[in-house]
């Protein structure tokens, strides 16, 4: 899939202001923050919000709100799947890095 085909379809879910434990990971311009809520041992919703408005950050961190809701922890490979209609590998790569960096951020304050 293309990150256009994805937002076009609606990113379901970004955030203004979100609620719960987060994590933040920025890298040069970019920057999103992840939000978890939980019951017992269990993520029941993942949310996020990002200052920039680069749409292929904004894809895959919003694809990886879906798996962590199904339970899944995505690897870097599982989102880079998702879209590897992408022609430019290496910025797909570095926006996964940054949504799963601030994953793994709000995963270690629920610990």
């Amino acid at each position: 899939m293309k990150v256009a085909e994805y937002v076009k379809q609606g990113l379901k879910n970004f955030v203004e202001a979100g609620e719960g434990l987060s994590g933040t990971c920025t890298q040069g311009c970019h920057r999103v923050t992840v939000f978890l809520k939980r019951e017992g041992d269990r993520i029941v919703d993942c949310k996020f919000n990002a200052t920039k408005r680069c749409k292929k950050l904004l894809a895959i961190t919003d694809y990886m709100c879906e798996l962590v809701k199904e339970g899944k922890i995505p690897t870097e490979e599982e989102l880079l799947s998702m879209f590897s209609e992408e022609k430019e590998k290496d910025k797909m790569k570095n926006r996964a890095q940054i949504a799963l960096g601030a994953l793994k951020e709000a995963l270690a304050q629920s610990t």
